[in-house]
């Protein structure tokens, strides 16, 4: 399982993304980037969440 934790990237956020592996994270991370920041993920956003997904 791998976890992100949003608030590494964005101050304040305290939501928490989990999947089997970094690929479902980085899904997980899409949809939530969109829906709750209003943002759609560009290169330099999945490199800064890549660096910051770990064994959860």
């Amino acid at each position: 399982m791998k976890v992100f934790r949003c608030g590494d990237v964005v101050p304040g956020c305290t939501t928490e993304l989990r999947g089997d592996d970094e690929e479902a994270v980085l899904e997980a991370v899409e949809r939530h980037a969109r829906a709750q920041h209003g943002v759609a993920p560009d290169a330099e956003l999945v490199g800064a969440v890549r660096d910051r997904v770990r064994e959860g």
